[in-house]
């Protein structure tokens, strides 16, 4: 039986790839390794937390002689490593803590599986990072896996900095590595404080939509499940020292997806066409904001297979059903009553 660690497993993508490697992979045993922070919600893995092949397990990989106990303990073959502070407006107001998690975190990671791991024979250590690594574009070009590093955010300049120990320690050390950079995510259990999960919140309790500056800065967007199969992919056929980016193909200024998405809601809402769009309302923009990311995802979908399996319509339609349809998850979660709850838990 392979035994894997999946860090940050409670998360938003953290918990669609731990389900699908424990449904996927019966001789599989995966452990979920989550600090429970704000982000980190057990109730989005119910589902699975019965079956045979997961265990969850609390700690903070910013705490090294928990993460090497658990380490040798369970004597791990992979490390998927999604734990991360990932809000850039959180990492203006607490660069620290985002030093703190992505980058000592990541290198405690690094260092307990080198000392664990007696041969690298058969391991592997999985960073998954993303985009904002690149730093911002203009209005043409991509971001491909021979982009130049330039980070603008202490977020971004964090998980950059996380990357580069990643690849430090492959050649340094010989540790077998691969990351992969990302586009923004969306989809089922995002905890509602970035844009899609945040509005549509926000027009159910008809409250203002803050849009930065005039809304015209532009991302790639990617559906949640879709990535999960993505990190599925290049986990099992992805070479040692690799970089893989995944995207969307699926280019929005923001803007134009709040509009599509107000229209949508106005739908589902059974409310006139426009109403929600009425909560619009243009802010000032937060610093160091870069005006536009576009993955090219060209390498992993010709040398792994993969490519995304919903348009953005229909994923973002299935996003807004889930959240219409687990409104009960939504309140708990904006209220903090759950994090109360596992909090007694597992303390």
């Amino acid at each position: 039986m392979k035994k894997i660690l999946v860090t940050g497993g409670a998360g938003f993508i953290g918990s669609h790839v731990v389900r699908r490697f424990v449904k996927n992979y019966p001789t599989y045993h995966i452990t979920n390794l989550d600090a429970l922070t704000y982000a980190g919600n057990l109730e989005n893995l119910k589902d699975i937390e019965d079956y045979a092949n997961y265990t969850f397990a609390k700690a903070d990989i910013t705490d090294y002689p928990a993460i090497l106990k658990i380490f040798k303990q369970a004597n791990f073959d992979a490390v998927i490593h999604l734990a991360a502070e990932s809000h850039v407006d959180r990492s203006i107001n607490d660069p620290m803590a985002f030093v703190r998690t992505n980058v000592l975190g990541t290198v405690n990671l690094l260092q307990a599986a080198r000392e664990t791991w007696a041969s690298f024979e058969g391991k592997r250590f999985y960073h998954v990072s993303t985009d904002e690594v690149y730093g911002s574009l203009g209005e043409n070009g991509l971001f491909t896996e021979e982009t130049p590093y330039d980070p603008n955010s202490p977020y971004s300049a964090s998980k950059a900095s996380s990357d580069h120990f990643v690849r430090a320690y492959g050649e340094t050390y010989g540790l077998p590595y691969l990351i992969s950079n990302c586009s923004n995510n969306y989809g089922p259990n995002h905890f509602p404080e970035k844009l899609i999960p945040l509005f549509i919140n926000n027009i159910i309790e008809n409250k203002p939509l803050p849009v930065y500056g005039d809304g015209n800065y532009t991302r790639d967007w990617l559906y949640v499940i879709d990535h999960a199969a993505a990190i599925d992919q290049a986990f099992h056929k992805g070479k040692n020292g690799e970089t893989y980016n995944i995207g969307g193909f699926n280019e929005w200024k923001n803007i134009d997806l709040v509009n599509l998405l107000c229209q949508l809601m106005d739908e589902k809402l059974g409310r006139e066409a426009g109403d929600s769009a009425k909560l619009i309302t243009f802010v000032k923009d937060r610093p160091g904001h870069d005006l536009r990311y576009a993955i090219d995802a060209t390498k992993i979908k010709h040398q792994l297979g993969w490519e995304p399996s919903v348009t953005f319509e229909e994923g973002l339609s299935s996003t807004i059903d889930w959240y219409l349809n687990n409104q009960e998850w939504l309140t708990r979660v904006t209220s903090g009553a759950y994090q109360t709850y596992y909090k007694e838990q597992y303390e």
